[in-house]
C-alpha cells in the first residue's frame, strides 16, 4: 500500500511539472538579431490577459554573449508607458533552455526556430495560486504575417503538456507596446 501511494504521490509531481520539448541542436549564434511577437499563448490566462500582466513582454532583439548566454532586449508596459529592458538569460546544460532571473527565477525552451524566419520559445511561470504557468510565444524575424508559421504554432501547443491558448495574436500589429 505505502508503495502505491508513493508511486502515485511520483506521477501527480511530475504531472505537476510543466516540461517543455526544446530542440536539440540550437545553434545560439544564429538567434541573434532583431525578432517581432507575433502571437503569444499560455496555459493561465492571468499570465498575459492585462497590458501590465506579468509575462506580456514584446521581443526586440537577441543577443548570443561570448559565454554562450543570451541578451533578451524587450519592451513592457509599465505605469501607461511602454519601457524597454534589457535580461540576461543564463545557459543550462541544454543548449536551447536558459534560466533568467525575471520577476522571479523562470526557464526559458527554445521550441523550434528555422532561425530565418521563425522562433518558438516557452517560459516557465511558477504562480502563487496555481502549481505552475506557461507562456509561449512566436517570433518573427518580420512582421510580415505567416499563416503556415501560425499554424506551425498552434500544433507546437498542442504538444506541450499543459492545455495552451492563445491569448493575443499579434500579426495585425494593434499592440501599443510592440516595437
Amino acid at each position: 500500500m505505502r508503495s502505491l501511494l508513493l508511486a502515485l504521490a511520483l506521477v501527480c509531481g511530475i504531472q505537476a511539472t510543466v516540461v517543455p520539448r526544446t530542440m536539440e541542436d540550437l545553434d545560439i549564434r544564429q538567434v541573434a538579431g532583431t525578432w517581432h511577437s507575433m502571437a503569444m499563448a499560455a496555459s493561465d490566462i492571468s499570465l498575459l490577459d492585462a497590458e501590465t500582466a506579468p509575462l506580456r513582454v514584446y521581443i526586440q532583439e537577441l543577443r548570443p554573449t561570448p559565454q554562450d548566454n543570451l541578451e533578451i532586449v524587450l519592451h513592457e508596459q509599465e505605469n501607461h508607458a511602454c519601457v524597454k529592458r534589457t535580461i540576461m538569460a543564463q545557459k543550462t546544460e541544454d543548449p536551447a533552455v536558459f534560466t533568467v532571473d525575471y520577476q522571479g527565477e523562470r526557464k526559458i525552451s527554445m521550441l523550434d526556430t528555422d532561425y530565418t524566419h521563425y522562433m518558438f520559445f516557452c517560459v516557465e511561470a511558477p504562480l502563487p495560486t496555481t502549481q505552475s504557468g506557461l507562456m509561449c510565444q512566436y517570433l518573427a524575424r518580420t512582421l510580415e504575417v505567416d499563416n503556415e508559421v501560425m499554424e506551425k504554432f498552434d500544433r507546437a501547443l498542442k504538444t506541450l503538456p499543459v492545455h495552451m491558448r492563445i491569448v493575443l495574436d499579434l500579426s495585425q500589429g494593434k499592440e501599443q507596446c510592440r516595437v
